[in-house]
């Protein structure tokens, strides 16, 4: 079965050739579209498209179905690099005492986020946390997602940890959207080992990731180095065990000071480092002779109500940015990666071209994924947007709480919104 889009007002993020993997710097302004455009879809990849005067298919074939997408514009679905989606219940509560003029980690010090969220996941059965989560999945793919990174640091126990990452795994078999798994057990310490993390680690490192790696459960490894939970210490020895297991590191760095975390990922050629509210030109310098991806975090930002990160800075120094939502219960419950291409252009100065590259092409970087998805061209995966009725590329982020997606067609076939 072949699906023909035709009569696309714009098809956006097109590349012929050469696949796209990555764009940096002031390659981020760069955005390649077709006006009046087709797209042919067969099996799971895109097969061919370019201008309507040149499809020369023929549309009443019996084994084509037909979309017409006159007014409307077509481009890649989003990716997601940075979610938490996996997590039982909600923190609405805590929301109210960050009014109140809690901080982030004195509400943690209260033994409120991160371990209030493993408490309420040790309590919930893998059945109910992948109903939960499945709701959540949905909710993004109606919002534009393709793609998403589900990380698991909810558990904080070997069993519970485990628990998190098979439905992770479940959702990756059943849902129609492609899912990258990472292991996150350094999300935070346990009160069982208050005083005493450096057992933590070593647990992490002589029991968790063998096992995971034993199942195969992640692709990745992730630690939040950060002030009041990892050290640079503590990152370097979980990663160096890591590597020798065949995962990939990423890096929560930066969020709340200059933790050393980039140069920590950077060291061990994470794939991205995630959050950087504080960085500047010694950890831009890091990252711009590296392979790591910068991915911000501006809806975690939005929601701490703290400064965002550079974003302008790291570009006009020549590094690639991808843009994630980090939806999580805590700090962002917001899966909505147009709403965060909105606080890219408004809170952090980037233009329509860089926010729509930092949520395709540089996400799907972000999650090893580039080479498959993330841009239009021929032999990568159909994972695409048909959007409603929109004026122009611009429109995209302006419009911050309209709906955008029309309808979604992810490996190849249309799936329900």
């Amino acid at each position: 079965m072949k699906i023909v889009i035709k009569n696309i007002k714009k098809l956006i993020q097109t590349e012929k050739g050469k696949s796209l993997l990555i764009r940096a710097g002031a390659k981020m302004s760069t955005l390649n579209c077709i006006d009046n455009a087709y797209l042919i879809v067969e099996n799971d990849k895109i097969a061919d498209f370019g201008k309507m005067e040149l499809l020369s298919t023929t549309l009443e074939d019996n084994d084509i179905e037909v979309i017409d997408a006159k007014d409307k514009m077509v481009l890649p679905a989003f990716c997601d690099s940075h979610t938490h989606l996996v997590y039982a219940g909600s923190r609405e509560m805590e929301f109210f005492d960050k009014i109140r003029g809690l901080s982030y980690l004195e509400i943690a010090k209260r033994g409120g986020g991160i371990l209030n969220s493993a408490q309420l996941l040790h309590d919930t059965s893998e059945d109910d946390l992948y109903r939960q989560a499945m709701v959540r999945v949905n909710e993004i793919i109606g919002f534009g997602t393709g793609a998403v990174e589900i990380k698991s640091g909810y558990g904080l126990t070997v069993e519970d940890e485990i628990k998190m990452l098979k439905v992770i795994r479940r959702i990756s078999q059943t849902a129609p959207l492609t899912v990258k798994s990472t292991f996150l057990g350094a999300h935070a310490v346990p009160l069982k080992y208050k005083g005493r993390q450096e057992e933590y680690v070593d647990e992490i490192i002589s029991v968790m990731i063998p096992l995971i790696a034993a199942e195969e459960l992640a692709d990745y490894v992730d630690v939040f180095c950060e002030e009041g939970f990892f050290t640079m210490e503590d990152t370097d020895r979980i990663f160096n065990a890591a590597i020798k297991y065949g995962l990939r590191p990423k890096v929560h760095a930066n969020q709340m000071s200059f933790s050393g975390g980039v140069q920590v990922g950077v060291k061990y050629n994470a794939l991205s480092a995630d959050h950087l509210e504080f960085t500047g030109e010694k950890e831009f310098e890091v990252l711009k002779g590296s392979e790591t991806m910068a991915t911000l975090l501006p809806g975690a930002t939005f929601f701490l109500e703290m400064e965002y990160a550079p974003a302008r800075k790291m570009i006009d120094y020549g590094l690639p940015v991808a843009i994630a939502t980090n939806y999580n219960p805590g700090s962002c419950p917001c899966g909505d990666m147009k709403f965060m291409m909105t606080l890219a252009a408004l809170k952090m100065n980037l233009s329509p071209e860089e926010v729509i590259n930092a949520a395709t092409i540089n996400g799907a970087y972000a999650m090893g994924l580039s080479e498959t998805h993330g841009s239009i061209a021929v032999g990568k995966i159909a994972n695409l947007i048909i959007t409603r009725s929109i004026p122009s590329v611009e429109y995209i982020p302006y419009a911050l709480s309209s709906p955008l997606v029309e309808r979604m067609i992810l490996n190849g076939k249309e799936v329900k919104i």
